[in-house]
């Protein structure tokens, strides 16, 4: 017999030994000897002072559980197989890789970074010696953005997929089957790059393809049909389908785009700064303690939206004990992100907090640059926050508190930020339309959360790329609606907004492209 049950167990009770079979066997009237449990979900709720555990579970009575996963990956031998071509080996990539693989058919991926121990070499240059290499950073490499981020994995893109399965691939490759359970799972930066790996040579293994340092800089289209996309070195490679996965940080390929005529819509985006705090005021906050938090629990994090002038201004991209990393992917400009170890153990908390911009109303003197319009303001901020934090990775930063008051800071907070802060007034040096929302946003997220607004903590500019300035167009077949055999896919064309997500679109994108093949 199996039997589902919801139980509460109070953060006293969550350190002692087998509570869940005490509690279950209780509930049920059943002798603890005669179960056997198995957790579906658990979560943390924490609003209250008296913090509690939620456990969904299926608990079977005299019998034990199938512990097969859901899905089997069926990777099949394609080395003579029909062949589609995969541009960009990030998330999106990666899965519409391994889809093709399950499908019979033989991935060839171009990706222009390196691989993704490879890439630590660029990641300390541009940390330590702010030296940015434009094909090999915290954005383009093995793995993509994702690689090098707190590899959070939920996303609310439910009707474009089974998450359950993307989920299941990644245990497979090596991630924790805690990512099964949890409400909010992550698998940490530290962990990510072996996850990588191991889907690289799952691809390999089976026959693809994958050219690392492989930039594609042209596409040869006749008839409105793609023929060949030309590399880097001069060569040139025929095709049949392309699955363009580059990620929302190609500006190349939006501008290669362009100037070939090839549709693209201007599409609204997100602005901001990073914020950074202690994380003992995040958990102090959140689990009403003060001092540090019981060691059952994870570092805390937080959500925050609220509406300031018809636009959301709202946190992303939360990392709890994380650490603040340079993001750009050309010299001249200053981007910054966040991300976490899988144990989220440092001392600091850092979130984006960033303002919605609507591309169509918001930017009217960007006009001249049609839908290269947001693409083209997010490049100004980033030159803006390079020249204004010293013309190097060191990035400006203000104290909260002064950011909100409208004055310089004296001195900064500590960071995390390995290039190091320069106080700059970015009360003053955002445009308004971002800085005056950010403003008022942070003042209403100190009466949300008591402790928030703080002189501790520091905002640091500026958070630019949290998805794509620009949708490439498709079908309802997912292809291109001008150009036979292109499928935009993923963070870069439009269609995702995490590591889910992108995944998600990449499997999507591979079944769609093999159609009629």
């Amino acid at each position: 017999m199996v039997r589902h049950i919801q139980l509460r167990v109070s953060l006293k009770e969550e350190s002692k030994k087998d509570i869940l079979l005490k509690k279950v066997a209780k509930h049920l009237g059943e002798p603890e000897n005669d179960l056997t449990i198995r957790v579906l979900r658990k979560s943390i709720d924490a609003r209250k002072p008296s913090i509690y555990f939620n456990y969904k579970m299926e608990v079977y009575i005299r019998e034990q559980p199938n512990n097969e996963p859901t899905y089997s990956f069926d990777y099949k031998d394609v080395s003579k197989a029909k062949e589609i071509h995969i541009i960009g080996f990030g998330p999106a990539g990666m899965w519409a890789a391994l889809r093709c693989l399950e499908l019979g058919y033989r991935p060839i991926v171009l990706e222009r970074g390196k691989k993704v121990q490879e890439r630590r070499r660029d990641l300390k240059a541009i940390n330590q010696d702010h030296i940015v290499n434009e094909d090999s950073n915290y954005c383009f490499g093995e793995g993509g953005a994702g690689t090098y981020s707190d590899g959070k994995l939920y996303t609310r893109s439910l009707k474009r997929g089974d998450v359950r399965r993307i989920f299941e691939s990644l245990v497979y490759h090596g991630a924790t089957d805690q990512i099964l359970v949890d409400a909010h799972p992550h698998i940490g930066t530290n962990k990510l790059p072996k996850i990588v790996e191991n889907i690289r040579e799952t691809i390999l293994k089976h026959g693809g393809e994958i050219h690392f340092e492989t930039r594609v800089t042209d596409f040869i289209i006749k008839n409105k049909k793609l023929q060949a996309v030309i590399l880097q070195n001069g060569n040139e490679m025929h095709i049949h389908r392309v699955i363009l996965a580059t990620g929302h940080s190609a500006r190349d390929i939006f501008y290669l785009l362009r100037n070939k005529n090839i549709a693209l819509k201007a599409k609204s985006f997100a602005m901001g700064v990073r914020v950074e705090h202690p994380q003992k005021i995040i958990d102090n906050i959140q689990y009403h303690c003060h001092g540090e938090r019981n060691e059952l629990l994870p570092a805390a994090s937080y959500s925050l939206v609220h509406q300031v002038k018809n636009r959301g201004v709202y946190s992303f991209c939360m990392c709890p004990g994380g650490f603040i990393v340079p993001a750009a992917t050309a010299p001249g400009e200053v981007v910054v992100n966040g991300m976490s170890p899988s144990k989220r153990n440092n001392l600091f908390a850092n979130s984006g907090i960033v303002v919605e911009i609507n591309v169509e109303e918001d930017i009217p003197k960007y006009e001249r640059f049609g839908v290269l319009k947001g693409l083209e303001y997010q490049k100004d901020l980033e030159r803006l926050a390079f020249t204004s934090g010293g013309r190097s990775q060191v990035a400006p930063a203000q104290r909260l508190t002064d950011f909100v008051e409208g004055k310089l800071s004296q001195d900064l907070n500590p960071t995390s930020y390995q290039p190091g802060l320069e106080s700059a007034p970015l009360h003053s040096l955002l445009p308004k339309l971002i800085g005056s929302r950010l403003r008022t946003g942070f003042t209403e997220f100190g009466k949300k959360m008591n402790g928030y607004y703080t002189a501790e903590a520091n905002i640091v500019g500026v958070e630019s790329r949290t998805s794509s300035p620009v949708t490439i167009p498709r079908k309802e077949n997912l292809e291109h609606p001008e150009i036979e055999g292109l499928f935009p896919c993923g963070e870069g064309g439009g269609y995702a907004g995490g590591i889910v997500s992108a995944a998600m679109d990449g499997e999507r994108c591979a079944e769609a492209s093999i159609a009629g093949l």
